[in-house]
């Protein structure tokens, strides 16, 4: 079950974050961007989404927003224990849904290069590289999917 983000979850996000993301601290030799995000205020401005098990316990999260007329996916994450389910791939399609329901023309989105297994699954998911930069000291590779009906 995907629903809306409350100010209950946020320490749960950070976990889940913390988690999902701390294989990548050694590949890029700090802590990526997500592990260091404010989700109260992500959660405040209704920019995050939780999936949920039966039980009503985090499996993984996403966080969007519209961006000019795009929607930007900012970041999605799985706790480790539930990898390989399908709960990206499920939130990932969820924020694509969003995106055509507010008349975006695409979801953009970037991932840091040495996230290496999102370079082969964004394409596979129809996302096309646009560009790569260095911004705030990371190496970020940016992706778009254009949204057609």
């Amino acid at each position: 079950m995907i629903r809306i983000a409350t100010a209950a979850d946020a320490d749960g996000l950070r976990a889940c974050a913390r988690s999902a993301y701390a294989p990548y601290v050694t590949r890029i030799g700090r802590e990526p961007a997500p592990m260091g995000a404010d989700y109260r205020a992500l959660v405040a401005a209704g920019q995050v989404w939780v999936e949920s098990d039966e039980q009503g316990h985090m499996r993984g999260f996403i966080v969007f927003r519209p961006e000019g007329d795009a929607m930007l996916l900012e970041n999605v994450a799985v706790r480790p224990e539930a990898a390989g389910q399908g709960i990206g791939r499920d939130l990932i399609a969820f924020c694509e849904e969003t995106a055509r329901a507010r008349g975006c023309r695409a979801v953009t989105l970037y991932t840091n290069e040495a996230m290496t297994a999102n370079l082969t699954l964004y394409p596979r998911l129809g996302y096309r590289e646009t560009g790569r930069r260095i911004e705030d000291g990371f190496r970020r590779v940016y992706f778009e999917k254009p949204l057609t009906d």
